[in-house]
């Protein structure tokens, strides 16, 4: 009842940093989320709800990592740097996309940001990235030269809704834990010939 919902329309896809400055001039000074809606976050306490209470709390950027494999560096932004305390870590570094060997460690950016509006500025100087794309993580590296960015282990799952495979656990695993279709549901899979 109290959120307000404003889509704002990216013109070209010119990379994420670009669709956030999209945005730029309904956000305006203060403070904003950016979700990824390919990554499907799911916990006791919503992830996003983790999030604004550590920004209440600290009130600096907080992106959301999880630890990934060291062979899919190459599909994240990277973080490293200083634990703040169990779940928070105090970034002093981000790369987007690094292969193994150049990761600074194995903290993924997991597609949850809360932003101070200092970010703009620096996305809108940065040169093109990864992929000639504007880069949000980009901007967040620039961010850090000017104000504390903090990473966030969030309590809860992710699912990679981006990709096929992760769809599907998606939507099997949240169909079998609802009240309403789960029971019927896993006796259709118990039914089927794997």
């Amino acid at each position: 009842d109290d959120m307000e919902c404003i889509y704002v329309r990216q013109p070209q896809a010119l990379g994420l940093g670009h669709a956030v400055l999209c945005a730029q001039r309904l956000v305006g000074n203060d403070p904003f989320a950016v979700l990824l809606a390919d990554d499907l976050m799911v916990g006791e306490k919503p992830v996003l709800q983790q999030m604004t209470e550590q920004f209440d709390e600290w009130r600096v950027s907080i992106l959301a990592v999880q630890e990934v494999p060291s062979e899919h560096t190459r599909r994240y932004g990277i973080v490293a740097g200083t634990p703040v305390n169990d779940k928070l870590m105090d970034v002093s570094r981000i790369v987007e996309k690094p292969a193994p060997e150049d990761a600074p460690s194995r903290l993924g950016v997991a597609g949850r940001y809360i932003l101070t509006p200092g970010v703009f500025h620096e996305i809108a100087n940065q040169p093109r990235g990864v992929g000639g794309e504007i880069q949000l993580t980009d901007g967040i590296a620039g961010l850090l030269r000017r104000e504390k960015v903090f990473a966030y282990r969030y309590d809860g799952k992710r699912y990679d809704c981006g990709s096929k495979e992760g769809f599907l656990q998606a939507n099997v695993e949240l169909a079998l834990k609802h009240a309403e279709v789960g029971p019927g549901f896993r006796e259709y899979l118990r039914s089927l010939e794997i």
